[in-house]
């Protein structure tokens, strides 16, 4: 797989994966998407805490129609939580 194209995210498309982790709650947002919790960050926005790799993923999908696996992209300081906080996200460590 070639690199995802991160540059056609947008804050808007990450809002939106968040509000849909909030209306389907973490089970059914995992089996939709295909993530799973998050072990070392946290997305937090307006106090709750968002699984960063998953969001991050979502907001690809909504963004681009391309479904990401959780292989496809990294989710540590390198990947997920860096292309979050360029887009000026809060990402803290659990």
């Amino acid at each position: 797989m070639t690199t995802p194209a991160w540059e056609k995210v947008t804050e808007k498309d990450v809002s939106r994966a968040m509000k849909e982790y909030d209306r389907l709650g973490p089970d059914r947002f995992f089996a939709t998407h295909g993530f799973a919790p998050t072990t070392t960050y946290a997305l937090v926005d307006h106090g709750r805490s968002y699984p960063p790799k998953a969001i991050l993923g979502t907001a690809y999908e909504f963004a681009t129609g391309q479904k990401l696996a959780s292989g496809d992209f990294e989710g540590g300081r390198s990947g997920a939580v860096k292309i979050l906080g360029n887009l000026g996200f809060d990402i803290e460590h659990k």
